[in-house]
């Protein structure tokens, strides 16, 4: 006996160590083959099959789309795009910019070494690219443009400061593939370099606001009243340091408010660094992480380039329901540089106690730390299961493209979630050329929900779709968010998408009772009746769903096993009952 309990002991100790050891998997064979290499420049479902694929750039002038498959390798090179030498691909926006409900996609490049952004767009046509109907944009933008849907037409724009005019932002419009340009603010404004523009409801209404990032470095917020933007301090205008990352939106600590997170550096060589946090409505920024010593050694931020700048890629890793994020860090006292996990717990300092959230990092992520030099990590979901895994690229010594790695992710693979694609509806059942409208990459719908979590007490969380589009943020066009490990229904879902100018009532749904691990497929058709709008459910069963199928096959076995053994018990007695009523003497007959 005694035994026994050594090797039971054993044994749990050898899972309980290979769980932690083998949280992380790489898959990348599994994934791409030999074709792990290029930029990852984006996602978008392609051909409008229900399943994320992969945009990439290689050898600076190639852009080859990998569609997802069900057989090994996972991801096929089907699409490719060759473009002349001296065009350097800088970005991957894909969209429907035609509004023909099929997937276009945008790129943006520089020619012959010049500091301009030129724009081209290829057509969509019966999920493929037209490689002979293109348009190139007859203006250049100073940086990588914004992709918003500027005029709530839910047909995707193009905002920036175009090269050689007036400081004056300008948005393109694409009707009937014809470029049409506006002056888009009411003031001028002169554009950081790089910058971390973004598309976000900042003060809760469900209609995307827009921010910009303006020289300085400073901020500004435009509000999107009855559909026209009109320039309100939301959150603050200066940041905490000198030398900042891209802003990153997300609702970090469950209020319904989404939040503004800016990686900075404290010191010109990026030595010291930390994360700061504004919330909607405050003017002050609070770090949510300031320690980056282990043991003995300290590590920083990359300090980042105008073509890679430093940024965080969020995701809700664990879906507890508070957004965690992927950086890449490298030691102060060395040359090593890789990417590390920074997950969203509770506060345990002052500093961030107005927050209640702080970000702690992993240090002890092995499956991380064996991938040298990384250089970009970004979350993906690459089994559509609703749990979120990690994509990581490294720059090999003496090649130019980089090397892709697929890690999936085995944390908290029982935890609840609800996944949310809001989709252009432009058409519902009636799309031209009976076209599947899920390959558009939508920018500006805002989803939140509220629920009770297992403890009774309200729970929350909200998050935008596609916000930003420039400069590698490598956003994916759905939105995952976590339940804990809270079973419970959904109470509410309330989905908005953008406003045209001068419409005073908010575009926003709601739907209740929603079935957790479950993806919602929003059609918001027509756009100005939100009461008409459908939304389609699939469902995506876990471990816990079938753990609770067996239970509850179990529970039925066994009641019926005691059902059985009554009604034998009863029949046995009421045949004891028959043979002695048999053989009782009648005195009555006498």
């Amino acid at each position: 006996m005694e035994m026994f309990k050594l090797n039971l002991c054993a044994f749990l100790l050898l899972f309980v160590g290979q769980y932690k050891t083998f949280a992380l998997q790489d898959v990348t064979a599994d994934l791409f083959g030999p074709e792990n290499y290029g930029t990852v420049a984006a996602f978008g479902d392609f051909n409008s099959d229900k399943q994320t694929d992969i945009f990439i750039i290689r050898g600076q002038s190639e852009l080859v789309i990998f569609l997802a498959d069900s057989k090994l390798p996972y991801f096929k090179p089907k699409v490719k795009q060759q473009f002349p030498r001296d065009t350097v691909l800088t970005s991957v926006v894909p969209g429907d910019y035609d509004g023909d409900s099929q997937m276009d996609v945008l790129l943006t490049a520089q020619i012959n070494s010049k500091p301009e952004t030129a724009v081209f767009i290829f057509w969509g046509n019966n999920q493929t690219i037209d490689m002979g109907d293109w348009l190139k944009l007859n203006k250049t933008f100073t940086d990588q443009p914004l992709v918003m849907d500027f005029n709530g037409d839910m047909i995707p724009d193009i905002f920036g400061l175009t090269s050689g005019g007036l400081p004056n932002a300008e948005v393109c419009y694409l009707t009937n593939r014809v470029a049409e340009w506006q002056i888009a603010l009411s003031s001028p404004i002169t554009m950081q370099i790089p910058h971390s523009n973004a598309f976000i409801d900042l003060n809760k209404d469900f209609t995307a606001d827009l921010f910009l990032t303006t020289k300085g470095p400073s901020f500004e917020t435009w509000i999107s009243k009855d559909g026209n933007f009109t320039r309100a301090e939301v959150m603050p205008a200066k940041p905490p340091a000198n030398l900042v990352g891209q802003s990153s939106f997300v609702d970090f600590d469950g209020d319904g408010y989404q939040d503004h997170l800016l990686p900075v550096c404290l010191d010109d060589k990026c030595q010291r660094s930390a994360i700061y946090l504004a919330k909607s409505g405050s003017k002050e920024w609070v770090p949510v992480l300031s320690d980056f010593q282990r043991r003995e050694t300290v590590w920083s931020f990359m300090p980042g380039t105008t073509s890679q700048p430093l940024a965080l890629h969020l995701g809700d890793y664990n879906l507890d329901g508070f957004p965690d994020a992927l950086v890449v860090l490298r030691n102060t006292s060395g040359s090593g540089q890789q990417a590390f996990l920074l997950e969203n717990v509770p506060c345990n300092n002052a500093s961030c106690h107005s927050v209640g959230r702080m970000f702690h990092i992993h240090w002890d992520q092995s499956d991380l730390g064996a991938i040298q030099n990384a250089v970009m990590a970004t979350f993906f979901d690459i089994y559509e299961d609703g749990i979120l895994d990690m994509l990581v690229l490294s720059q090999p010594t003496g090649k130019n493209d980089l090397i892709i790695h697929a890690l999936k992710n085995n944390f908290e693979s029982d935890a609840y979630f609800v996944k949310v694609m809001v989709l252009s509806g432009l058409c519902s059942n009636d799309c031209p050329k009976d076209v599947k409208p899920f390959g558009v990459n939508q920018p500006g719908p805002y989803v939140m929900y509220t629920t009770v979590d297992s403890n009774g007490y309200l729970k929350n969380a909200s998050a935008g779709q596609l916000s930003q589009s420039a400069h590698f943020s490598l956003q994916l066009p759905y939105t995952v968010l976590g339940l804990g490990r809270s079973a419970n229904f959904l109470d509410h879902l309330y989905v908005g998408i953008p406003r045209e100018p001068g419409e005073t009532d908010i575009r926003k749904q709601e739907w209740t009772a929603i079935i957790p691990n479950s993806q919602l497929i929003v059609i918001p058709f027509p756009h100005n009746k939100p009461r008409s709008w459908s939304a389609k459910l699939y469902l995506t069963p876990s471990n816990s769903v079938l753990l609770t199928a067996i239970a509850l096959i179990g529970v039925c076995v066994f009641i019926l096993v005691i059902i059985g053994i009554l009604h034998w018990q009863e029949k046995k007695a009421d045949d004891r009952e028959k043979r002695q009523e048999a053989h009782r003497f009648h005195f009555d007959a006498m």
